[in-house]
C-alpha cells in the first residue's frame, strides 16, 4: 500500500570531493589568447568570456587559449568561471598539425556556421576523466564530469601526436548537464567514457541529438539519451541506454540484455536555438521549428527549418545588469541572451509574450536571492527558454522555474488565444538546476509545470549531494545536508500534453518527480534517490510508507507514458534504509511504463522496481537492475 500523493506540488559515492576555486580572470586573458575576439559586422559586447577563433589564427595561438581556460576549469566543479568559444565558419587544424584541446567544467564550444558542416575541427574537443584521490592522481572517473556544451561542428577525428590508447577516438567521457547537439564525427570513433586514464572508470551522462557519428562506444556509460541523430555502431550498454528517432540505432528486443529501449521515432522534438554567423557576418540567431514524429538528423536535406532573427532583436545581458533593463526589455518585445556568468536575481524575470527568446551562453548562472524564483514563464506559444543554469539561494525559494500562470493570477493558461499548442510549444532545452553545491541552497521545489503543450529537452534536476557549502564539504557520512540543502521534489508536472525527451533528477527529500497532468510523455527517465536521510524516520511517508518513489504518476492520471526509466539508490548515510518501489504509478490500461529498472550503488534497498512489481535491490546485489519490461 502506498501513501497519498504530496499536496504540494548522490553525486557519486566515489566522487564527493569538490574543488571550489579557479584562477584568476586575468591570468588567462594575456595577449597569447584569442582574447575575446571582435565579432564580425556591427559592434557587438558579449563580455569577456566569449572567445571567438577565426580560421587565419594559428592553430597553436588557439590550442594555448584553450589550454589556458581548461587549466582553470578542469576541477572547477564549484567554481565561478563561464566561458563560450566561439568557431567562425572555416576549417581548424591541419593533418600534421591536428588542434587537439580538452574541454573543463562550465564551458561551451560551439561552430558559429548555419551548418555544422561549415565549422571543421581537424583534431579533438575532448573530456577526460578526473582525478580526484591523492592530488589528482587516482580515483580518475567522470561521474562528476558536468556542465559543459560542445555544438554545432564536425570533429575529424585526428589524433596525431597522441598515444596509442588515445589516438583512435575523440574522448566525451561526461555526466550530467552535457549536451552534445549537432555535432558530426568523423573518422574516428566518439567514445563516451575514457578509457586510457586509469584504464576504464565511471561514467554517468548523458544527451546527444541531432548529431551524427560512426562507431561509438558507450563502455561505462551508465545511462545516455540519444535523440533524432544517426550513428554507425552503438557498441554496449550498462543500464539504461535510450534510442529516439535514431537512424543506426540497436533493437531493444532483448531488452534488459542489452538494456536499450529503442523508439523508431520522436513523439515531439525540438532544436535548440543557436547563434550563427551568415554570409554578410552579421549575427543571426536560428529557432528551429517544433515538429512530431521525427527521426535523423534536422539538418540532412538542408538547413534546419526554422525562423531566424537577427542577434539585434535580443537584449544582451551581462553579468551586474539591472534587472529593471532586463524586464523592461522583454515587455518591449526583445529576447534575452544572457553573456556567460553569474547572475544573482533578487526578483524574477518574467517572460510573457510568444516567441520569446531566452538563450544563456556559456552555461550562465542564475541564482535566486530572498527567496525570488528566478524565471517564471507565463503560458504563450513558442517560448523556448535554452542554456541556463538556476541555483538555488539561502533564503527558501517556492520554485526556481515556473512555467504557467500562477496561482495568485486567478487564472490558468485555458481560454488565452496564445497560449502554447502541440504545433508551437513551450520549450525547455538544456536547462539545469541545482541545490546545493557552491553554495547553501534551499527551495521547496524546482521546476513547476503548470501549462499545458510543453517540451522539456534535457535537463538536470540536482539536489547536490557534495559541494562546499560549508560543513563537511560532501564527506562520507555527512548529515548536515539533509537540514542544510533543503528541497522536497524536483519536477512537478500538472500540465496537460506535456513530453519530455531526457529527464534527469536526482536526490530529492521525497518524491523527485510529481506527474499529474494527463497524456504526459517521458523518453528517459534517471533518477537517484537522496544518499543522505540520517534515519528511516526521515524517508518515510506520513501514513508508514517506507520511502518515496523516485517517480510519482498521480493516482487520478488516465494516460502517461515512459519509455526507459531507471532509479538508483545509495543510502550513503545509513545503509539500512528501505524504500519501498523506484516508480509509483495507477494500475491502469492508459498508463505505460516501458523498460524500467532499478539497481542499489552500493547502500541501501529498494524492493520493488514499480508498485508491487520487480525484485528487490540491495546490497546483495549492487550493481545489477532489477528490470521491468512493461508495466501493467
Amino acid at each position: 500500500m502506498f501513501g497519498p500523493l504530496a499536496p504540494h506540488r548522490l553525486r557519486r559515492r566515489a566522487g564527493w570531493l569538490a574543488i571550489a576555486t579557479t584562477l584568476a580572470v586575468g591570468s588567462m586573458a594575456g595577449p597569447a589568447t584569442a582574447a575575446p575576439a571582435a565579432p564580425p559586422g556591427a559592434a557587438l559586447d558579449l563580455g569577456s568570456r566569449v572567445v571567438v577563433f577565426d580560421p587565419s589564427m594559428p592553430t597553436a595561438q588557439i590550442k594555448a587559449t584553450f589550454d589556458r581556460i581548461a587549466a582553470a576549469q578542469t576541477d572547477a566543479e564549484m567554481g565561478t568561471e563561464r566561458w563560450s568559444l566561439l568557431f567562425k565558419p572555416g576549417t581548424y587544424g591541419t593533418a600534421t598539425e591536428p588542434l587537439q584541446v580538452t574541454v573543463g567544467y562550465y564551458t561551451e564550444v560551439a561552430g558559429l556556421g548555419a551548418d555544422p558542416g561549415d565549422v571543421v575541427i581537424n583534431g579533438k574537443v575532448e573530456v577526460y576523466n578526473r582525478c580526484l584521490g591523492d592530488g589528482g592522481t587516482t580515483n580518475c572517473i567522470a561521474l562528476n564530469t558536468f556542465w559543459r556544451t560542445l555544438a554545432n561542428l564536425t570533429i575529424d577525428v585526428n589524433g596525431t601526436g597522441q598515444d596509442g590508447c588515445r589516438a583512435s577516438s575523440n574522448f566525451w567521457a561526461v555526466s550530467q548537464a552535457v549536451s552534445m547537439r549537432r555535432v558530426q564525427v568523423r573518422g574516428g570513433n566518439l567514445s563516451l567514457m575514457d578509457y586510457c586514464t586509469a584504464g576504464p572508470q565511471y561514467a554517468s551522462g548523458g544527451f546527444m541529438a541531432d548529431s551524427r557519428a560512426g562507431v561509438v562506444i558507450n563502455g561505462s556509460q551508465q545511462q545516455w539519451l540519444t535523440r533524432n541523430s544517426s550513428v554507425g555502431v552503438w557498441t554496449n550498454a550498462v543500464w539504461n541506454q535510450v534510442f529516439s528517432g535514431v537512424e543506426g540505432a540497436p533493437s531493444d528486443a532483448a531488452f534488459p540484455n542489452p538494456p536499450y529501449t529503442t523508439l523508431e521515432r520522436t513523439p515531439l522534438s525540438r532544436e535548440k536555438p543557436y547563434l550563427f554567423v551568415d554570409s554578410a557576418g552579421q549575427w543571426q540567431v536560428r529557432i528551429p521549428y517544433a515538429a512530431s514524429g521525427t527521426r535523423g538528423v534536422s539538418w540532412s536535406a538542408g538547413p534546419t527549418p526554422g525562423r531566424t532573427v537577427p542577434l539585434s532583436d535580443f537584449h544582451v545581458v551581462h553579468p551586474g545588469d539591472a534587472w529593471s533593463s532586463i524586464n523592461s526589455a522583454l515587455a518591449q518585445g526583445k529576447s534575452l541572451l544572457f553573456t556567460p556568468g553569474l547572475y544573482d536575481v533578487a526578483r524574477s524575470i518574467r517572460v510573457t509574450r510568444p516567441g520569446t527568446v531566452v538563450l544563456g551562453m556559456g552555461h550562465a548562472t542564475l541564482t535566486a536571492v530572498g527567496g525570488a524564483t528566478p524565471l517564471v514563464v507565463e503560458d504563450r506559444a513558442g517560448i523556448v527558454v535554452a542554456g541556463l543554469t538556476i541555483d538555488a539561494g539561502s533564503t527558501e525559494s517556492s520554485a526556481l522555474l515556473t512555467v504557467g500562470a500562477s496561482p495568485a493570477q486567478g487564472q490558468g493558461p485555458s481560454g488565452r488565444p496564445d497560449v502554447s499548442t502541440s504545433t508551437d510549444p513551450l520549450t525547455l532545452s538544456d536547462v539545469y538546476f541545482r541545490v546545493g553545491g557552491p553554495h547553501i541552497g534551499r527551495t521547496r521545489a524546482v521546476l513547476v509545470v503548470e501549462s499545458d503543450h510543453v517540451l522539456i529537452d534535457h535537463t538536470w534536476v540536482w539536489r547536490a549531494d557534495h559541494g562546499v557549502e560549508g560543513f563537511s564539504a560532501g564527506v562520507e557520512g555527512d548529515t548536515d545536508r539533509w537540514r542544510t540543502n533543503t528541497a522536497a521534489n524536483g519536477v512537478i508536472v500538472s500540465g496537460d500534453d506535456v513530453t519530455a525527451t531526457g529527464l534527469f533528477v536526482e536526490h530529492f527529500q521525497q518524491h523527485n518527480t510529481i506527474w499529474t497532468g494527463e497524456r504526459g510523455v517521458v523518453v528517459l527517465y534517471q533518477n537517484e534517490l537522496p544518499y543522505d536521510p540520517p534515519t528511516q524516520a526521515d524517508w518515510t511517508q506520513p501514513d508508514g510508507t517506507l520511502g518515496y518513489a523516485g517517480y510519482r504518476v498521480g493516482d487520478q492520471v488516465q494516460t502517461h507514458t515512459l519509455y526507459g526509466g531507471g532509479s538508483y539508490v545509495y543510502n550513503r548515510n545509513n545503509p539500512a534504509i528501505v524504500t519501498r518501489a523506484g516508480f509509483q504509478v495507477p494500475t491502469r490500461a492508459g498508463v505505460t511504463l516501458t523498460h524500467v529498472l532499478t539497481v542499489n550503488l552500493g547502500a541501501g534497498t529498494i524492493r520493488h522496481v514499480v508498485n508491487d512489481v520487480g525484485g528487490q535491490v540491495d546490497n546483495s546485489n549492487t550493481g545489477t537492475p532489477a528490470c521491468v519490461a512493461a508495466y501493467p
